[in-house]
């Protein structure tokens, strides 16, 4: 399988988050996808090439225009404040306030375009973050020019980003640019399948509305764990999108017994909509040891994961997101990679 990754990724490195009420060292660092590349190279999965650059217009058919000129300006924003350390948000337009005015402050615009405060911006991050796309896209690229599935190691992740918001270490949706983009290119149907610990509430979100996109996600179960305001079973899509949004939120402790099924359940659904192709939010946070989730898959689940995935024999577009165990985040991920090759 064709890996597509860039080494931008390391402009982008936090010095810390707000979690657990306190500042702590980032959880998202640069050697999570060293990890993963280490592993691809040692596996001898597949060729490694560099993304190529594709703009911002894939970029503006998911996101904002606003939101996405912040995110280029953000830094020298800071900056001009006199700041040289990271940027995080302080203030959020909560119930009640108004969100019809955009500040023109960074400090409110921090605020106004994020949702939680784990989304450090440094001098690097709209260049990794451009990249991180650029991965993803160039992912699409060569998909379609083979015929062949193909992984996208992006970083930073993307599907806690929703059109017009960061958070959740996440500021472009790559996968959802990923999805928008294939049916640009001719595509009827996409599914995105989120196999990430955490909800993907920003692809969520994006094609809440739609029938063109089927967003699947089993995750953590949002009464409990992050990002607790999306994720509901009942959350079933709007409008033209009732019925193509299936959320699986599973309980704290779900080991490969419980988990095996849910995922069972959706590939059914998967395979029932049809798809042209199939883009998966790839996550391994579910890991016994990952040290932020609460789930006991095991480095074996993973092959068992994308054999289920690969028998649905569709075109698919792998795209990184979490997992923080960085030992085996590498071993995990190329296990997902190599179970589905077993069968695809």
């Amino acid at each position: 399988m064709l890996t597509i990754y860039s080494d931008d990724h390391h402009l982008h490195h936090g010095n810390a988050e707000l979690i657990d009420g306190t500042l702590k060292p980032c959880f998202e660092m640069p050697s999570r996808a060293d990890m993963v590349l280490q592993r691809v190279r040692q596996t001898g999965l597949g060729d490694i090439i560099a993304p190529t650059e594709h703009g911002l217009e894939p970029l503006l058919r998911v996101h904002d225009a606003g939101y996405v000129r912040f995110l280029e300006q953000a830094w020298s924003l800071w900056q001009a404040e006199g700041r040289n350390h990271d940027a995080l948000p302080l203030v959020w337009p909560v119930r009640g306030l108004r969100t019809d005015r955009i500040p023109q402050d960074i400090d409110g615009l921090m605020g106004y375009y994020s949702f939680d405060a784990g989304v450090p911006i440094t001098a690097g991050t709209w260049q990794a973050i451009r990249s991180s796309a650029n991965v993803a896209l160039t992912g699409l690229d060569t998909m379609l020019a083979t015929g062949h599935s193909t992984f996208a190691l992006c970083r930073p992740p993307g599907h806690h980003a929703a059109a017009d918001y960061m958070g959740g270490y996440c500021y472009l949706n790559n996968a959802a640019i990923a999805a928008q983009a294939m049916l640009d290119r001719g595509a009827k149907r996409v599914a995105i399948l989120d196999v990430d610990y955490h909800h993907g509430n920003g692809t969520q979100s994006i094609f809440y509305q739609r029938s063109d996109v089927q967003f699947l996600s089993l995750h953590g179960d949002p009464t409990v764990e992050y990002p607790f305001f999306l994720g509901h079973a009942d959350e079933t899509g709007e409008g033209a999108g009732l019925g193509f949004n299936h959320n699986y939120p599973l309980a704290h402790g779900t080991d490969w017994s419980h988990y095996g099924p849910a995922l069972a359940d959706a590939c059914s659904k998967i395979a029932a909509y049809a798809p042209d192709a199939l883009v998966v939010s790839l996550g391994v946070d579910t890991f016994e040891q990952d040290p932020i989730s609460r789930f006991l898959l095991k480095n074996a689940d993973y092959l068992r994961m994308g054999e289920a995935i690969g028998g649905l024999g569709l075109p698919t577009l792998f795209v990184m997101e979490g997992g923080y165990a960085v030992e085996d985040i590498g071993v995990n991920a190329v296990n997902v990679l190599s179970g589905f090759e077993s069968v695809a």
